[in-house]
């Protein structure tokens, strides 16, 4: 592969990953499985494995996938909440033990335990009493949901016992038994609510509700599986488990110790077929090396420990009739074929619909119309078509072929060169084009404008109020109070909000409009460069390129936008709305006391916020980096530091600096 190639290939599967994280973490609609979200963040390893020179800290393959929300407050977990490293062949499970034999010298010893497929949390407890409980977020920092913890009744709100630390934190998964999942669903679909798609999101979205009353009806369990702390009872995993147990807490009865690879594979093929007699969904087995001492030595990468790892079960696969095929259009224009299927039962729920990805997908399974297909829930989550039993095959079946003009609108699609997508190019007047940009532009990280949700969208657009971002500021309070499910308080809270967004950082508004390739880091790159909206629609692509990652794509995807008249009259109506689109007001360089130097935040601060920091570091001409590597000039620490990067600095030389000493560094005193 050219480096073109692959800095092209590596761009596309960083923002599809992105863009999965977002579906998974955050709104709990997943659109692919486990399984393929595997594959396409084994491929972008490989990729930067390959062509380091593109490796960057901002990549999905360098971070945990992100559950945070801006409904509670955030706090930082004590011992970072790392993910685990998945694989789904035997083959990849004896290296891994033949990694652990290299590293470790004594006998292993290994954990296997059930994987639950849930909700991550991580509570701490102090004086034999519930503190805090935190999602896991992105691995460093999580929400607070105490209150609805408090609410599950397998979790105990005091302990008491002999041997209890006075602090020390459990973490578990927060799981929906099938029963209540099914009867939710019955319910929500009874409502016209979109049901949940499986126990693990609907146990997702429960936990992040705001009234914990509805979260106690929900009858939410947990299942722990790992016992932190400065003063554990036990110098192992298993035997710290157990005792965690006699204090109250759930652990699973699955739970055995193994001398061995070949005790591991015992267990594994065992619950491939019991854990279906289970109460709730489980995908696979979580091996952990039981020594606590080991598992120090063994350490951890920047995203997972390297001492545990999760064994995935092959996803279960049923045939069907293919009934026919629809496109559906996405908010990037991209085209997705959707298999209509007759309902067959798989994984305990009915199937009668199934992603087929792209064009390519449908050629290589050569599918034709009433084929018999093979459908399978890849990571038990979304169905997908895997392959067609030909031996059914009607010769006068029709084949299935890819179209060519866009369902929505009518205009003929492209395929971009290293893209699988057909994408519809028509972006200003695609209907679910121009709402899916709605969408993104009055999202948290854009322009922030509450009361606005895809339905409300879909209402205004329907009632033909708005038809582009710039038509938001023009609504008024008698056009929306008369629409279905508005009224007077909620339409009084949406123009408030909107006429706050007006306020919102250059940076942002150059993220909210949408511009293809544009992301959060770009969108602030550029606004750093071109300090007007001005200067940047007068950019050429060289003046682009020169600036530092900003590639050929991106330039000309700018350009391109700022081209377009349609746009450039839109900019002209949101300019007349108050929308800043220049950084004139916005804090600037102050200092140069930080230039070239890399620098990692940890910890609890009292003279100023985190996000203080990293501004203050910017803005002295210091660059954030959220992991610590050889790169790192120093890390900012404050109370309960997390112990991984702690030990990451002494084993690297790093130097710890106070907030105090940081202070003085900027000349802030």
């Amino acid at each position: 592969m050219k480096q073109s190639e692959a800095k092209a290939r590596i761009d596309t599967l960083r923002r599809e990953i992105e863009e999965h994280n977002n579906r998974y973490y955050i709104l709990n609609q997943p659109l692919i499985s486990d399984f393929e979200y595997d594959i396409l963040l084994n491929e972008l390893n490989t990729l930067e494995r390959k062509f380091p020179e593109f490796i960057s800290e901002n990549s999905p393959s360098r971070r945990v996938g992100s559950d945070i929300t801006k409904e509670f407050e955030q706090y930082e977990h004590t011992y970072p909440m790392l993910s685990l490293s998945n694989t789904y062949s035997e083959e990849e499970l004896r290296e891994f033990d033949s990694r652990i034999h290299k590293t470790i010298s004594q006998s292993i010893e290994y954990v296997c335990e059930s994987k639950f497929d849930g909700a991550s949390i991580s509570i701490t407890y102090k004086n034999g009493s519930l503190f805090r409980a935190i999602t896991r977020g992105d691995g460093n920092i999580g929400d607070d949901v105490t209150l609805n913890v408090r609410t599950i009744r397998s979790i105990p709100l005091i302990i008491t016992g002999k041997g209890i630390p006075s602090e020390f934190v459990i973490r578990g998964e927060i799981l929906m038994p099938r029963k209540v999942f099914n009867r939710l669903n019955e319910e929500r679909i009874k409502a016209e609510l979109t049901p949940f798609a499986n126990p693990r999101n609907a146990a997702a979205g429960t936990l992040k509700l705001l009234d914990p009353r509805i979260v106690a009806s929900r009858f939410l369990d947990c299942m722990v599986y790992f016992l932190l702390g400065e003063e554990l009872p036990h110098d192992n995993h298993y035997d710290n488990l157990i005792e965690a147990a006699g204090w109250g807490f759930r652990v699973a009865d699955s739970i055995r110790l193994c001398n061995n690879i070949e005790e591991v594979f015992q267990f594994i093929s065992y619950w491939e077929s019991e854990r279906k007699n289970l109460p709730y969904d489980t995908d696979g087995v979580v091996i952990k090396v039981n020594s606590l001492s080991q598992q120090q030595e063994l350490g951890f990468t920047a995203k997972s420990p390297r001492w545990a790892i999760a064994y995935k079960y092959k996803a279960e696969e049923a045939t069907t009739r293919l009934l026919s095929v629809t496109f559906q259009v996405g908010r990037t224009g991209a085209v997705t074929p959707v298999a209509n299927l007759e309902p067959v039962l798989l994984s305990g729920s009915t199937v009668k619909r199934a992603t087929l990805h792209n064009a390519d997908q449908i050629d290589l399974l050569d599918l034709h119309l009433n084929d018999m297909v093979y459908v399978e829930k890849g990571g038990e989550i979304i169905p997908k078509i895997v392959g067609v039993d030909h031996s059914y095959r009607n010769e006068h079946n029709k084949k299935i072929i890819f179209i060519s003009i866009c369902p929505e609108c009518g205009t003929a699609l492209i395929k971009n060169e290293g893209e699988a997508n057909h994408f519809c190019p028509n972006y200003l007047h695609c209907p679910p084009q121009i709402k899916g940009r709605i969408e993104h532009f009055i999202s948290r990280k854009a322009m922030n404008i509450d009361g606005l949700g895809e339905e409300t969208i879909d209402l205004l657009f329907n009632n033909n109020l708005v038809r582009n971002i710039s038509d938001l500021y023009d609504l008024r309070m008698e056009q929306l109070v008369p629409l279905e499910r508005l009224g007077e308080k909620s339409a009084a809270n949406i123009l408030k909000s909107i006429r706050k967004s007006v306020d919102t950082p250059y940076h942002r508004v150059l993220f909210a409009l949408g511009i293809r390739h544009v992301g959060e880091t770009v969108a602030k790159t550029i606004s750093g460069r071109f300090r007007t909206i001005d200067d940047l629609i007068n950019a050429e692509i060289e003046q682009l390129t020169n600036v530092y990652e900003i590639g050929p794509k991106i330039a000309a995807s700018i350009v391109a936008y700022f081209s377009d008249a349609d746009n450039l009259e839109m900019i002209k109506r949101l300019k007349s709305a108050g929308i800043r689109f220049s950084d004139e007001n916005e804090t600037k360089q102050t200092g140069n006391s930080l230039e070239g130097k890399m620098i990692v935040i940890s910890g609890v601060f009292h003279e100023h916020s985190r996000e203080e920091y990293k501004k203050m570091i910017e803005n002295n001409g210091g660059k954030n980096s959220t992991s610590v590597s050889g790169n790192t000039s120093f890390i900012l620490t404050g109370e309960n530091m997390g112990q991984s990067k702690k030990e990451k600095a002494d084993e690297l030389g790093i130097p710890m600096i106070s907030e105090s000493e940081f202070l003085k560094i900027i000349g802030n005193k």
